[in-house]
């Protein structure tokens, strides 16, 4: 991966301070690098020597991340990210977003920089995808539409899109048409594993340490989103949860009353059960690909989802 940080920080570079700052503080911070990670290794489970433009896709997919991370933050009213206080509360709300904005303009010119059409046709989809979950978020939070079928078309938007596309991506730029069966097994493995990722993520904002997680648990009631834990907990308790959810858990004791029901009702199981179905599916995609050390590091990608949930 260093070389992945050596040309993203040539591709953000700025004459202006107050952008290279925020990207300083967003981008260079680090982060799991997950997204260009699925590149790297799809690229690879379809060729040992990796597909051309591979680098392009990879800083793709991290900076279409990053900017919406850096809209996501104001809009969510966010203190910190990784560690350090948001950037729009450092710099204004004009700044970061329109700093948001530069990231998607490196963006574009790296999709360009690899010719293929398909690929931009693939994003716009993906920046589609994502804008309306974020809205559909707000959306059912506003209306208290407390729906499994709106949570998975929100967190398939909101994650599993962007890392269909890190997947899939690599098989466009190898040239692979959409039936091709290992194109079709990177399409399935990137959405599966982007739904067991984000619900695991949200797994954690309820049922997680907050000593591991760096922020305290809860975040997600207080901000009036319902994610799958909370739905099965509304199906197992609904008087008692819909009251907490009303009050967004600003009642003594409410966030610890939902982690001890969770336990008690199965609705912690339930979800465990889920993001392990999902994981399997994607570990089965992946037989249609060659054997391969990429394919493998593919699939424990896929398995650690449930690790993390300990």
């Amino acid at each position: 991966m260093e070389a992945f940080e050596q040309e993203l920080r040539a591709l953000l570079r700025s004459d202006v301070e107050f952008i290279q700052l925020i990207e300083d503080d967003l981008v260079y911070a680090g982060g799991k690098r997950v997204r260009p990670r699925l590149v790297h290794l799809a690229s690879r489970a379809l060729d040992p020597a990796g597909v051309p433009h591979e680098m392009r896709l990879a800083l793709a997919v991290e900076l279409l991340h990053s900017a919406t991370l850096l809209h996501d933050d104001l809009v969510d009213g966010a203190e910190t990210r990784r560690g350090r206080e948001a950037a729009y509360r450092r710099y204004g709300n004009a700044v970061s977003v329109l700093s948001g904005d530069y990231l998607l303009s490196r963006l574009l010119y790296s999709l360009a920089e690899t010719g293929r059409m398909e690929l931009v046709y693939l994003f716009a989809e993906v920046a589609r995808e994502l804008s309306e979950a974020e809205v559909l978020q707000f959306q059912a939070a506003a209306y208290g539409e407390h729906r499994e079928d709106l949570y998975f078309r929100i967190i398939r938007g909101k994650t599993a899109a962007l890392m269909q596309a890190a997947t899939e991506g690599a098989a466009v730029l190898l040239g692979l048409a959409p039936a091709h069966p290992w194109r079709r097994a990177l399409v399935e493995f990137g959405e599966a594993y982007g739904l067991a990722f984000q619900m695991r993520d949200d797994y954690l904002d309820l049922m997680g340490d907050e000593a591991r997680l760096g922020k305290p648990v809860g975040g997600d009631v207080r901000e009036g989103k319902v994610t799958l834990i909370l739905l099965r907990l509304l199906a197992h308790a609904p008087e008692e949860v819909g009251a907490i959810l009303a009050r967004r858990g600003a009642g003594e004791g409410d966030i610890e009353r939902l982690r001890a029901l969770a336990e008690a009702t199965g609705a912690a199981g339930e979800v465990v059960d889920r993001i392990a179905r999902e994981v399997e599916r994607a570990e089965a995609a992946l037989a249609a690909l060659p054997e391969s050390p990429a394919r493998e590091e593919l699939a424990a990608l896929a398995r650690a989802e449930l690790g993390r949930l300990g």
